[in-house]
């Protein structure tokens, strides 16, 4: 028997939106005032979700139940498998010794903390946004600067922080394709808004970044290379977003090579003059002495190459369409929750589907397992050492993978639930303000899902229907949802256990969303006062589009979904190749760079 979700159960907005938001403010409040450990939080989030959907929305159990379940899923597939595999090739690489070679070349290019987090944490974590997205960058990155000294809490604190600007471009452009369909606007439109957006962010980033390490005084030494790391990602990336070859699939991976290069080029001729450093390390002055050959170099990057590399082909569409069908030819694991597909219908009269898609090869997850499969390869490991790194690594994420299952439980809850779609509602009562609140929205929808796609697909129609109604382009309010999400990656607790899984700091989660939230709320705020004044004193500023007639667009959509591109295995093949190239070529050219004997963690010469 099907169950009708009603927004308003209260029969006042206001006062419906309240009680939609008491697991959210308890989540804010455990996690910011009571200090709970992040399992802990979402655990308890997640009970009052569930007690207000069947005492207040009068959601049966059987679906609160299986909407709860079928998120947990989610967070277990795809999302914890990114991070799984993710962290499986750097602990691999930290094993094998291979990340002291990294950790040697960065710091001949410069010792100091604060310009080796923008070259991690800014621009390599936003060209592994661009590619894979869902919590990978982060992964990686904050288990770098932790492998490279960094106190862990700073690690995943900052890495957070600078995945921002590029989050609306993640996974070759997938939050603007998902919300530009959704809202019924071309997603090259979306691009464009977005791309006349973000880069004001993306430029002020790097500085944001130094200062929140450094101090006000120690941030401003390095201004100018703060000034060159983020203005080469916000004009690359403004240049990519509105130009039709390019948007929106590749902003992030042009903007982030366009940062990488420009600023190694640059501190090879300027550095400052005293190196900064963590109160507890022992200062040192200027850049090591690089101890190593280019061959060996590039063997030690070799990994991350192959991981980009993978990632990047499994973001093309016609690979992804490939992948996808031979897994259905082998095994079809699309399985509809029974008991819950279609058994809700949402606002609009639709009835909800629930399938648990299991695409096991077309996952982001599964090109990172098949460059760990390449890395062992690389680094010259025994599969004992292999499999020694993957049991080590699950120990060590047990708990995080407990808390991005249980958010993930907790933000399907309000979706199915209806809570959600309450406090969307609640905000699109704003009236002409709503450009600000649209922001505000999208930030809080990325809270609860930890991923800017998400959110698009749960508040774009919205979104673009409370547009229409107050006379505002839509474009305006779906770019406001979509860089207001951005800013609450921060402080999702889905991202944040990300974090602490790979920097070690499983339990103290509250201490990181301490360090983000306000700046979170402060970057927020900022963009929704951009859409402001591009709503009402900057329209010039929006651009020009057709909006596509449903129907017309929803055949397109079938015809792609039923079409096998031929060029999928063809590009598969040629990436392939490459990373082949790649493996082969490290090996050679740092043949003179040996693994560790089992069970030490010296690398050795010959």
């Amino acid at each position: 028997m099907t169950w009708q979700m009603n927004v308003d159960p209260l029969g006042h907005i206001g006062l419906s939106a309240l009680v939609a938001a008491v697991p959210i403010v308890f989540l804010f409040w455990a996690l910011a005032i009571r200090r709970m450990k992040g399992h802990y939080a979402a655990l308890g989030g997640t009970a009052l979700a569930l007690l207000i959907a069947l005492t207040v929305y009068g959601m049966p159990v059987q679906y609160a139940a299986l909407s709860t379940l079928y998120g947990g899923a989610f967070g277990l597939f795809p999302v914890c498998w990114i991070v799984i595999t993710a962290l499986f090739i750097y602990n691999m690489s930290v094993k094998t010794g291979q990340f002291e070679v990294i950790k040697n070349s960065l710091a001949s290019i410069t010792d100091d903390r604060r310009l080796q987090a923008l070259l991690i944490a800014f621009s390599f974590g936003a060209f592994i946004e661009g590619a894979a997205g869902f919590g990978t960058p982060v992964a990686i990155t904050s288990a770098m600067l932790a492998g490279l000294g960094f106190n862990p809490l700073y690690a995943a604190s900052l890495c957070l922080f600078a995945n921002t600007a590029p989050v609306a471009w993640g996974a070759i452009g997938i939050p603007i394709v998902v919300g530009g369909q959704v809202a019924g606007i071309p997603d090259l439109a979306l691009s464009q808004m977005v791309g006349r957006t973000l880069p004001f962010l993306s430029l002020c980033v790097p500085m944001y970044l130094v200062v929140l390490m450094a101090g006000w005084k120690k941030g401003l030494e390095v201004w100018p290379a703060c000034l060159v790391s983020g203005g080469s990602f916000a004009v690359a990336q403004y240049f990519s977003a509105n130009s039709p070859l390019t948007a929106p699939l590749l902003p992030d991976l042009i903007a982030s090579i366009a940062s990488i290069v420009c600023t190694v080029v640059f501190l090879h001729f300027w550095h400052p003059k005293e190196s900064w450093h963590f109160a507890d390390e022992p200062r040192r002055q200027g850049k090591e002495q690089l101890r190593y050959t280019g061959g060996q170099i590039f063997r030690a990057w070799a990994p991350f190459i192959i991981l980009s590399l993978f990632v990047c082909a499994w973001g093309i569409k016609p690979v992804s369409q490939a992948l996808d069908q031979i897994t259905k030819q082998v095994f079809d694991f699309s399985l509809p929750i029974a008991g819950l597909d279609k058994m809700v219908i949402d606002q609009a009269g639709k009835a909800k589907p629930a399938v648990f898609k299991l695409n096991v090869l077309s996952a982001a997850g599964t090109a990172i397992l098949f460059a760990w499969f390449f890395s062992i390869a690389v680094m010259g490991a025994s599969l004992r050492t292999a499999a020694g790194v993957a049991r080590d690594t699950l120990r060590t994420l047990a708990w995080p993978i407990v808390t991005i299952a249980t958010i993930l439980g907790f933000a399907y809850i309000m979706n199915f639930s209806g809570m959600a779609i309450t406090l969307g509602h609640a905000i699109a009562h704003t009236g002409a303000a709503f450009p600000f609140f649209a922001a505000l929205l999208g930030w809080l929808g990325v809270f609860m899902t930890g991923s800017d796609t998400s959110t698009n697909a749960l508040f774009g129609k919205l979104q673009a229907v409370t547009a229409d109604k107050l006379g505002i382009d839509p474009v305006i309010t779906m770019s406001a949802n979509t860089c207001g999400g951005v800013c609450g990656k921060m402080i999702s607790p889905q991202s944040i256990s990300v974090a602490t899984g790979s920097t070690g700091m499983v339990g103290r989660e509250s201490e990181i969303f301490r360090f983000t939230f306000k700046h979170s709320i402060f970057m927020a705020a900022i963009v929704g006062g951009m859409h402001l004044l591009w709503a009402y004193v900057f329209p010039g500023i929006v651009p020009s589009y057709v909006r596509p007639v449903a129907a017309a667009a929803a055949a397109v959509a079938k015809t792609a979904q039923a079409a096998i591109n031929p060029q999928g295995l063809m590009w598969l093949a040629i990436f392939v190749g490459i990373i082949t190239f790649v493996t082969v070529a490290a090996r050679t050219l740092g043949a003179r760079l040996e693994a560790p004997v089992e069970g030490h963690d010296e690398v050795h010469f010959h």
